[in-house]
């Protein structure tokens, strides 16, 4: 009997370990996979977070970086222009005076006219029209020469340290062809009302 209460002994034993075996294989297992998921939610996740900010931090700023590189290549356009309407508009303030001297216009005005032997010459003011900070007059101009004479008129008009706008231009050939042109021109001057003085 002692034998055979050995025996069942020893079985129980075997089981015992291999029950034992097998929790502990279980517990091993459960233990891995706590580890497993506290990897990934506690270090893998915040870590591909982390990863995807960068990831568009850094495609912001090669966009931002792209953007500027683009605009720097411009710079060099952009100084060009800037020069170009400060030679256009430079001598603005030098070209429209603070008073009117319609009269000292009209004298250059009559001796360009001269100058190029235009005849039956007409300049003629119109009223004067207030134009936000600048004040203009209407001026009719008309005279008859040789088409070269009058594109030379023009040019010295043009060079004239007045700012003239030329709004219509009229050009008509006589009727008898002679090479003679008349010609009628509407400008308008402008100044600056006393009112902009500083």
């Amino acid at each position: 009997m002692a034998a055979i209460w050995q025996i069942i002994v020893k079985n129980k034993m075997k089981k015992i370990k291999i029950l034992l075996r097998e929790r502990q294989q279980i517990l091993i297992c459960i233990i891995a996979a706590v580890m497993v998921v506290g990897f990934v939610l506690f270090r893998y996740l915040p870590l591909q977070k982390k990863r995807k900010a960068l990831e568009h931090t850094k495609s912001a700023q090669m966009l931002a970086i792209a953007t500027a590189s683009n605009q720097r290549a411009q710079l060099p356009i952009l100084k060009e222009q800037l020069l170009k309407l400060q030679t256009i508009a430079g001598n603005y303030q030098e070209k429209v005076p603070k008073q009117i001297d319609l009269g000292a216009f009209l004298h250059k005005i009559a001796d360009l006219m001269n100058q190029q032997n235009l005849s039956e010459q007409m300049v003629q003011p119109g009223e004067e029209i207030e134009a936000g900070q600048l004040s203009c007059i209407p001026v009719n101009m008309q005279c008859k020469g040789k088409l070269p004479q009058i594109f030379e008129f023009y040019k010295q008009l043009q060079a004239l340290d007045r700012l003239v706008r030329i709004e219509q231009v009229k050009l008509n050939n006589e009727k008898d062809f002679n090479g003679d042109v008349n010609m009628q021109t509407k400008a308008v001057i402008y100044y600056r009302p006393d009112s902009d003085r500083g």
